[in-house]
């Protein structure tokens, strides 16, 4: 079962932007801003929990996830996903953090289906310092109250922490990289990403901007790891023109 969640369904002929969270995410997490943006725009939308967040069904716990599994959300979930709910239309999406990871693949693979694409502090590889965030984010979920505040948002939260924590740590995945994969992108990009970003350098939307040249960036000042929380008001802006422009141009 995958939890979902329309907004502003009753848009039937404006364009769809699907909400892609990051790896501790759910359709909770996102607080107020899809509809904010939804209502910016004058768009549906589209949020949904991966299968283990959220009030989706949680991850057996004898299920580890492999080096792949940001491809495979890509290429096999959000596609059924999709299809399972009647999307038989071109889309936007935004992604945030894995979810931005995830809305590139996604993109690369399938360039007929995507309108064009908002990622926000995605990953296209594995830096050292996104590896030192993910293990002191362990080490508070062991020793602070973090787990108590992610339980509110998931059904399960041990199997939502554990798969992304366990993969982020995973000596296997420090090899992982989508810096070919992207290059297949064809729809329009926005790449955002806060100049605080403690997951990340501005290297991961600075690399995707050399291998995708439609690419625009957006580089946040007072902005961490999520740009949605941090500089709302200015990711909703931006987003806004840089969306319209593209819509307006065509035929």
């Amino acid at each position: 079962m995958i939890e979902y969640q329309w907004i502003n369904a009753e848009r039937a002929e404006q364009p769809l932007l699907v909400f892609l969270h990051e790896g501790l995410g759910s359709v909770s997490m996102w607080r107020d801003f899809p509809k904010r943006l939804c209502d910016a725009l004058g768009w549906r939308g589209l949020v949904y929990s991966r299968p283990g967040y959220g009030r989706s069904t949680p991850r057996p716990p004898d299920e580890r996830w492999a080096p792949d599994f940001m491809h495979r959300q890509a290429y096999d979930v959000l596609p059924a996903l999709l299809a399972e709910l009647g999307v038989d239309r071109p889309y936007w999406l935004l992604g945030h953090s894995d979810g931005g990871s995830i809305a590139l693949l996604h993109a690369a693979k399938f360039p007929q289906r995507v309108a064009g694409a908002i990622v926000l502090a995605p990953h296209i590889l594995v830096e050292d310092i996104s590896v030192a965030s993910i293990a002191k984010t362990r080490e508070a979920y062991l020793t602070t109250d973090l787990r108590s505040k992610l339980a509110r948002h998931h059904a399960d939260v041990d199997s939502a922490f554990w798969g992304w924590n366990d993969i982020w740590l995973d000596p296997a995945f420090r090899d992982w990289s989508i810096e070919n994969e992207i290059r297949d992108i064809a729809c329009p990009l926005l790449a955002v990403q806060g100049l605080d970003d403690e997951y990340g350098t501005l290297e991961q939307i600075r690399g995707i901007a050399r291998r995708v040249p439609q690419t625009r960036l957006l580089e946040l000042p007072d902005c961490g790891h999520s740009p949605h929380r941090d500089r709302p008001d200015a990711l909703i802006s931006a987003v806004s023109t840089f969306a319209h422009t593209f819509v307006l141009s065509q035929p």
